[in-house]
């Protein structure tokens, strides 16, 4: 059975370790500053929010996501990162991390969650079934002298 929580202090070793595999899988570096920086934003200032997902007690996964106003319309949850370790995947934790933040989207009044994947993402079996791609959207990056691009980050 799949259990989340909202990250606490305790839950800093684990987090790291699971955010260094997410760095490492898709190639981004980053400093220990930028562990440091991000871990206290998430549980100090409210925004961005992080979750853990455990499984018989172990944490295996996490997510972050924030709140954000629509423009046009209702309120928005961008759900910015969400990682499982590869040895975890498959039995529904990141279906549940979904599930989660989408309810606490929707019981603070921000009911349309959204995020971006890569293409070839092996997730995209997943995020199918639980949401549907806007298609002919195209994301860009504004190009900053000497700022390297990266989809996570």
């Amino acid at each position: 059975m799949v259990e989340i929580s909202f990250l606490t202090e305790s839950d800093r070793p684990s987090w790291e370790a699971l955010a260094r595999d997410n760095d490492a899988y898709f190639a981004v570096e980053r400093d220990d500053d930028a562990y440091d920086r991000t871990w206290r934003r998430l549980v100090d200032d409210g925004q961005p929010i992080g979750i853990t997902a455990r499984l018989d007690g172990e944490p295996v996964g996490f997510a972050h996501y924030l709140f954000h106003a629509g423009i046009w319309g209702a309120q928005r949850c961008y759900l910015a990162d969400l990682f499982v370790d590869a040895g975890a995947r498959r039995r529904g934790v990141a279906a549940a991390m979904i599930a989660w933040v989408a309810r606490d989207a929707e019981e603070r009044g921000f009911p349309r969650l959204y995020w971006n994947t890569l293409e070839d993402s092996p997730a995209r079996g997943l995020y199918d079934k639980v949401a549907e791609v806007n298609e002919g959207l195209v994301v860009y990056s504004y190009l900053r002298r000497g700022v390297r691009n990266s989809p996570h980050g």
